[in-house]
């Protein structure tokens, strides 16, 4: 008798994990992605550690429609871009945070969302805002989620589910705004140059990725960092005139992208063809909604929606009240949500830029030749 409940168990187990396998297998049906990176993309992750870097409250995630307009987690009023990217595939739901109860299962569907806000490529960086997950982390986090996807559908039939999916990395910006304040600790009078600085970064990403590499992925979206120098957050600190952006680190910026973007091009030759690696130029992207915002519908290009536009930059709704702080009428007619961040409105155009720009704007193909990339 117990033999029989052992036997009818595994049965049991065997169906389920057999038909959990034959969905994940299928393109047509569902997008496949994992996502890597900052506040930008976090999904919810930073919801579930000991952090000053939370998106938890009202008005985040006032125009998010699954969620009825309450916080998710996520650093804008509504989708990130990875949100929309997704939904452009055809995905009827959001990879899930990693460090969400029952996460795991999501891996062999839709995929899993690693990124943290206030994470950088750097360890130490963020290091004030005391939790967050650094990059590092969250490849170890796919490591296990890799084990998971091993255990249900096996090595050779993981490799081939990963080779269909993308994975995507936007990070970068908070180790650029760490190194430009001197009051972090981490980085103190000792900075090194900024020419150190970006070599610094650029390998350590680079290590990273070939990391993701070896565990399976073969379809990379890498995004740049985009014009910092132009964000609220810093021409209030550098107090900058309004329209005015900091072109010192813009300048720095930059050249972290051109040389990102050609250490990208020799992966593509030392991995390729199996293997491609795409960098997306959100600094050209952004720049031009800036300086051309009246064309794009925007109202607004200077100031956030949300948070005020002079420190400490706090986005909040009162408690008690319908009022947040400094809450613009129109979110639609921003660029900036709060200090830091984008709208949703700017992140649509983004995201349109990177599915279908051309080689100016995503390198050597666009995310949308990307899916269908080896498939």
């Amino acid at each position: 008798m117990e033999a029989l409940k052992i036997s009818q168990c595994f049965l049991l187990w065997f169906m389920c994990s057999t038909v959990l396998f034959l969905n994940a297998l299928q393109p047509c049906f569902a997008f496949t992605s994992f996502v890597f990176g900052d506040s930008l993309v976090d999904a919810g992750n930073n919801d579930y550690i000991f952090t000053l870097s939370k998106a938890d409250s009202p008005p985040y995630g006032i125009d998010f429609k699954p969620s009825g307009g309450h916080p998710t987690g996520r650093f804008t009023n509504g989708r990130t871009i990875s949100d929309i990217v997704g939904q452009a595939f055809g995905a009827k739901s959001f990879p899930p945070p990693y460090l969400a109860p029952n996460a795991q299962a999501n891996s062999i569907l839709g995929g899993i969302n690693y990124a943290s806000g206030a994470s950088g490529i750097l360890d130490e960086t963020g290091v004030l805002f005391i939790g967050r997950v650094p990059l590092r982390e969250q490849v170890n986090n796919f490591e296990h989620s890799r084990s998971y996807m091993v255990k249900v559908m096996g090595e050779k039939n993981t490799m081939e589910f990963l080779k269909k999916a993308i994975f995507s990395v936007t990070i970068g910006s908070n180790d650029f705004l760490n190194y430009f304040q001197p009051t972090i600790p981490v980085f103190g009078n000792g900075k090194v140059s900024p020419n150190l600085f970006q070599d610094f970064m650029v390998s350590n990403l680079t290590i990273h990725l070939k990391r993701l590499h070896l565990l399976g992925a073969r379809k990379f979206i890498v995004v740049g960092v985009g014009p910092l120098g132009c964000i609220p957050f810093i021409r209030a600190i550098k107090l900058l005139p309004s329209g005015q952006c900091s072109a010192v680190v813009n300048e720095l910026i930059q050249g972290y992208n051109t040389k990102l973007n050609g250490v990208l091009d020799q992966l593509n030759q030392e991995l390729g063809p199996e293997a491609i690696f795409v960098y997306a130029n959100s600094f050209d992207i952004f720049m031009k909604i800036i300086g051309n915002y009246h064309q794009y519908g925007f109202e607004d290009a200077n100031e956030p929606c949300c948070g005020g536009y002079f420190p400490p930059f706090i986005c909040f709704k009162s408690s008690g009240t319908n009022r947040s702080t400094a809450l613009c009428a129109d979110r639609s007619k921003y660029v900036f949500w709060d200090a830091y961040h984008p709208t949703e409105a700017a992140n649509m155009i983004i995201a349109k830029g990177l599915l279908d720009g051309d080689e100016s704007v995503s390198y050597p193909i666009n995310i949308r030749e990307l899916y269908k990339y080896n498939s």
